[in-house]
């Protein structure tokens, strides 16, 4: 249920016109469109009242700008998951909901993710994230949830996973 509307029946772009942004693990892009294109299917509409348009991805990510007029499938990994949230980001969506966004992602672009997480929480969009790297999310995050074995194992601020050196040694670190 999203925004008081179950979405279960849905179709993905009902989905999305309700607010709901996805970003998933596997970075579905359009290989044969460009960059551009890519970004452009993302677009909810061009309303000057929308929170992020395409000047702002390129801002965000130069990489982008310097390709757009080439073909999404010709991009590095990194440059498609990129691409892919930026995408999203086009729908305008209230809650973005983001799988693994920085698995495989070399750290120069793990950090620019990171930059633009802040960049989404500024605009006052919210995040659903389910990520690897414990410092991304710390630091992102108001609230967390320490999944294991299918069941949330815990709950908290950043500040109580800092804390609780017990659950951190039992649950997060290798």
């Amino acid at each position: 249920v999203f925004r008081g509307k179950s979405v279960v029946d849905c179709k993905p772009y009902e989905i999305a016109r309700l607010g709901l942004g996805y970003v998933p693990e596997n970075r579905d892009i359009f290989p044969t469109l460009t960059v551009r294109q890519n970004l452009l299917l993302g677009q909810k509409s061009a309303q000057p009242s929308a929170r992020w348009k395409m000047d702002d991805m390129f801002e965000l990510f130069p990489r982008l700008k310097e390709r757009a007029d080439n073909e999404a499938g010709v991009l590095s990994g990194g440059e498609q998951q990129m691409l892919t949230l930026c995408r999203t980001l086009m729908g305008d969506p209230a809650l973005v909901m983001i799988d693994e966004p920085t698995e495989g992602l070399a750290p120069k672009i793990v950090e620019q993710v990171a930059q633009l997480f802040q960049e989404i929480k500024k605009r006052g969009v919210s995040i659903v994230l389910v990520e690897q790297k414990l410092a991304i999310a710390l630091d992102i995050s108001e609230r967390l949830y320490v999944m294991g074995h299918g069941r949330i194992v815990f709950e908290g601020t950043p500040r109580d996973v800092r804390e609780n050196a017990a659950m951190r040694k039992e649950w997060l670190e290798v």
